[in-house]
């Protein structure tokens, strides 16, 4: 039940504010970043790969890089925003607050997901400027970006309340997510695998997320859109039962 609408508005507002002392660098990290990839990927690569399943190999990779960037701006940004509480002792105030759980996550999982979008957004402008980027589902695509934003910063402020120092913050992130979204099909497809990695390939997780969202864009990915659907209701619904429980059993939020 929500209840205290303006203490979930005063925590979003406040994480928002941060977000906008850094906005130049925020902005422009991303314009940077996906520059580079196109020039990497869509010149070099592109240029000896015109095509991946009819798609031009430059509008190929947008719904990767894309994905790539969200997954790792959300779980950053969500993580952070937890943490930063528990590392200055201000989580027992915020705890002690008339806000419920419900209202908690809202509110820190709402302003880390809105950065998020805001910067998968700003990528998808700047691939414009390289490549023509048409999206066969455009109320589809948007609903499943923030779809992705929403589940990956859910899984943020997990780790942001399991992490006990600003190195674990990254550790997840760095060693399991970013490798897992590179051998997830983010600047290729399946199908230019031999049929042994393929299988191994299906194996990971995040293959499901960026073929579904792949197939907003061009109408078709490695997997079903039904299955892809399906692999982020789970590991969505997933996450809220860990922040149900952490909140139900205060693991490292009360002691």
């Amino acid at each position: 039940m929500i209840s205290n609408v303006r203490g979930i508005r005063a925590i979003y507002l406040f994480e928002m504010a941060r977000f906008g002392r850094t906005f130049w660098t925020s902005l422009m990290l991303p314009v940077i970043t996906t520059a580079l990839y196109f020039v990497v990927f869509g010149s070099a690569i592109g240029g000896r790969m015109a095509e991946v399943g009819g798609v031009p190999y430059g509008a190929f990779i947008v719904p990767g890089l894309m994905m790539l960037t969200m997954f790792t701006e959300s779980i950053s940004n969500a993580s952070f925003g937890i943490y930063m509480p528990k590392w200055t002792g201000t989580i027992y105030e915020m705890l002690s607050a008339p806000l419920s759980p419900l209202e908690t996550v809202i509110a820190y999982v709402g302003a880390a997901a809105t950065k998020s979008v805001i910067i998968g957004s700003i990528i998808f402008a700047t691939a414009h400027l390289f490549v023509d980027v048409q999206v066969a589902h455009p109320l589809l695509m948007a609903l499943f970006m923030i779809l992705m934003a929403v589940t990956f910063c859910l899984f943020g402020f997990i780790i942001g309340v399991w992490a006990q120092s600003f190195e674990q913050l990254q550790v997840i992130p760095l060693l399991i997510v970013y490798p897992l979204t590179f051998l997830g099909g983010a600047f290729y497809s399946l199908d230019m695998l031999p049929a042994a990695w393929r299988t191994v390939t299906l194996f990971n997780p995040v293959v499901y997320l960026i073929s579904g969202f792949r197939w907003t864009f061009f109408g078709q990915g490695d997997v079903a859109i039904e299955v892809s659907m399906g692999a982020v209701a789970f590991f969505f619904a997933l996450c809220l039962g860990v922040i149900f429980w952490v909140f139900r059993t205060g693991y490292r939020l009360k002691n």
